[in-house]
Formats: C-alpha cells, structure tokens, sequence
C-alpha cells in the first residue's frame, strides 16, 4: 500500500481566526438562510403593527439618489433594494439555472421532465385559481403571485425534517424550484414591465452583446464584466424593462466549465515548486510574476459560474434577501384583513393550489409516461414536497411589487404571509407522518 502524501501545512492563525470560525461555521448550515429570513420577517412584521411601524414604513421610502452632470437616478431605499440589490439575488438565480442546464439534472431532459411538470403544475394550477377567484377585477394582474416558490425556506424546511425527506424528493423537489424560477422570471419579463424605452433597450441589450462578445475575444477580467455589467442594470432601468432581467441575463452568459483544466494546472503548480525547491529564490520582479502567474491558474482552475455562485450565495442568503425581508414583510395588518379576496386568493393559492398542481402534474407526466417516478418517493411524500413549495415569500413579495399597489398590494403581502406559513406547516406535518413508497 502507497504512503498516503502529507496534508499541506495550515496557512498561520490570526486571533480573528478564533471569532470568525463559529460564524463560517454558521453560514454553511443548510437551513441557516431560512433562519435568518424568517427571523427579519418576523422582526419587520412586529415593526410594522407597532407605535413606530409608521416611521419605520417612512424610512424605507427614504429618496436616494445620484446625479452626475445631466444624469440623475433616484428612488425610494425600498426601491433601490427591490430593484438593486435583488439583481444580484436574480443574477443567482440566473448561475443556478445555468449550473442546472448544463451540469444538472435538467440537462437529461427523461430526468427533467418529472420536476419540470411538476414545476408547470405548480404554477398553473395556483393562478388559475387565484384568478377565478378574483374575476376581472384589477387585483387579477397579479395572478403570478401564487405561482412563486421560496427556495431558501423550502431547503430550510427539508433540512429540519432531515431524513424525513428521502433524496429522491429532496433532489426533485431543488430542480423543481429552480424550473419555477425560470417561469417566474418569465412572468416578470412578459406581465410586469413598464411601458418600453426603447434606445435604453437597445443599449442594453447591446451590453448583453458585448459581454457575448468579450467571452469570445477572451477576456477573463471580473472588473470589466462588473463594469459592463452596471452598465447594462443602468440601461434596463431606463428602459421600463426590470433591472433583475438583466441580472438573470448576465448570470445565464456565465460560462459554466474552467479556463484551466486539471492537467495544465497541475502543471504550473508543478512549475512553481520547482521554483521555489530549487537552489534559491528568483529576483523579486520574477517572484512578483510568479504570484501572479499562480493567482490567475488557482483562480482559472474553476469556472467563473461556480466562482462567482460560491462567492455571492452567503450576501444573497445572509444580506440581500433578509434587507428585501425587512422592506417589504413590514405589512401593518389586523385579522380582517386575512378575509380580504386578494388574500384570500394569495393564500389559496399557495396553500391548495401548490401541492394540487405539481401532484396533478406529475401525476399525468408518470401516467403518459413522459418521465419516471423517483423510486423511493411515496405519492403522500410528494404532496408533502408540494405544500412546501406553496412557501412563496421572497419571490411572491417581489411579484406582488409589481403587479399590485395600494391595498391591493398590502392584502396580497398578508395572503403571502399567511399562505407561506400554513404551507410550511401542511407540508412538514405531512412529511413528517408520511411513509417511503415501498
């Protein structure tokens, strides 16, 4: 048997090392982002029906803005959360569905087709039901409220239930979430823009061009995609398009595959032994371009798609999406208006719609034979796996920013809230007592 080789010494510790391990400690839990979601949203709900809840609403409508010459941009802080910060949470979304497409289960369409009917039920099913509820009136505009899921609360919930949650469903029920992503940025893109501009479009759409163009030209710096990147949010701003399609646009272009491959880089780290084992140490100009030779290959050796999802995921998950929490779950409500139809509409939505469409869905996916049942995965397990995907929150709040204002918004804010924690409740009740398909 060949001697295992030596583990590569610890880089020194700093006294800081000691304070923020329990913290990277904390971060990697699985259900740590739907902790601290649900912890902003209960302290912006307490906020919101207490004395202060209207100075508290009023400093969220704060303006803010930047003018520079004859340039000017400037909204409310809830503004520039909603259409700032959740670009990067939509520039996320767009890494995660890129990674899926190209490295994931929806990549083998046999394997895809179970979550994706599912998925397409999952969304259907609650809108329909929210707009026959709610007929022609003006609230009907926001018939893609209930068709969102929460991924954070969802993966928060299955990681409680633990082995509750077979691998089968828990794998399903991820690439579901992430196939009601892409059609909740579809409705956003189809339903919820404003009236067009049309030069800023082009702008835009000719930023998204160049980064096409750069990535074949060979440029790898994050700099100047950062920059064209602003560039292009700025542009869809302007142009009456939302900003967070541009951030799904940009993290769909992602290259998904490393620069360097394993061989080459085990070449130059090979190389730069070699250096530094030999009879002494290279003049500093040289060293200085050794490092960085050796800074760009550790760097290139993964792909700027995993990267950069590995970089952003804990600020979306412990920053971005727990600020929008604070904003927009501030919901000054009374048991009243749990009664109100567009509540009522939401919540129903969310709580039966759900786990109806995607079982229904599913159901007839299995029966025409278009995909294979998870072996494993019991029916009960599955409608289980639904009601949790009838957590909306995060991504129905942000539809319902769009599609709706004044109290039409606020009662559609109280179904979201309300239909979410029901869902999360049936369907952790329903896991829980569920048994495996045999």
């Amino acid at each position: 048997m060949s001697p295992t080789a030596p583990a590569p010494p610890p880089l020194p510790r700093e006294p800081i090392d000691r304070l923020i391990a329990p913290i990277e400690r904390f971060l990697h839990v699985e259900a740590a982002g739907g902790v601290v979601l649900l912890v902003c949203t209960v302290v912006a709900l307490v906020i919101a029906n207490s004395p202060v809840g209207p100075a508290y609403h009023d400093w969220w409508h704060t303006e803010v803005g930047l003018r520079i010459g004859g340039f000017e941009l400037h909204n409310s802080l809830e503004h520039w959360i909603n259409d700032g910060l959740m670009t990067l949470f939509f520039f996320v979304v767009g890494l995660e569905v890129k990674r899926e497409l190209v490295l994931g289960d929806l990549r083998d369409p046999r394997a895809a087709a179970l979550p994706l009917a599912a998925a397409l039920g999952g969304m259907v099913v609650p809108a329909a039901i929210y707009v026959a509820l709610l007929g022609r009136t003006p609230a009907a505009r926001g018939f893609g409220v209930p068709m969102a899921t929460d991924i954070a609360f969802v993966v928060g919930c299955m990681a409680l239930l633990g082995p509750r949650v077979p691998s089968r469903l828990r794998v399903m029920l991820l690439t579901l979430a992430i196939a009601d992503d892409i059609g909740a940025i579809l409705v956003i893109a189809l339903a919820y823009n404003s009236d067009l501009g049309v030069l800023p479009l082009a702008l835009g759409l000719g930023g998204i061009f160049l980064v096409v163009v750069f990535q074949r030209l060979g440029i790898r710096s994050f700099g100047i995609y950062g920059a064209l990147g602003a560039a292009v949010w700025v542009a869809f701003v302007k142009s009456g398009v939302h900003a967070t399609i541009a951030g799904v646009l940009l993290g769909l272009l992602t290259p998904a595959h490393a620069y360097l491959g394993r061989g080459k880089f085990a070449e130059v780290l090979e190389d730069v032994r070699g250096a530094l084992h030999g009879s002494g140490w290279p003049p500093p100009e040289q060293r200085a371009a050794g490092v960085r030779t050796l800074q760009r290959a550790t760097r290139e050796s993964i792909s700027p798609l995993e990267y950069l999802e590995n970089l952003l995921h804990p600020w979306v998950s412990f920053f971005i999406m727990p600020v929008f929490a604070l904003a927009n779950a501030a919901v000054h409500f009374q048991v009243s208006d749990l009664t109100q139809p567009v509540a009522v509409a939401v919540g129903v939505g969310l709580l039966l719609g759900k786990p109806l469409g995607i079982v229904l869905f599913s159901w007839l996916a299995v029966t025409v034979r278009v995909a294979r049942w998870p072996q494993g995965v019991s029916w009960a397990q599955l409608a289980g796996g639904g009601a949790l995907c009838g957590i909306g929150f995060t991504m129905a709040l942000f539809i319902a920013t769009l599609a709706l204002d004044g109290p039409s918004l606020a009662t559609a804010k109280v179904g979201i809230l309300g239909g979410s924690a029901l869902a999360a409740i049936a369907g952790s009740v329903v896991l829980y007592a569920a048994q495996p398909a045999k």
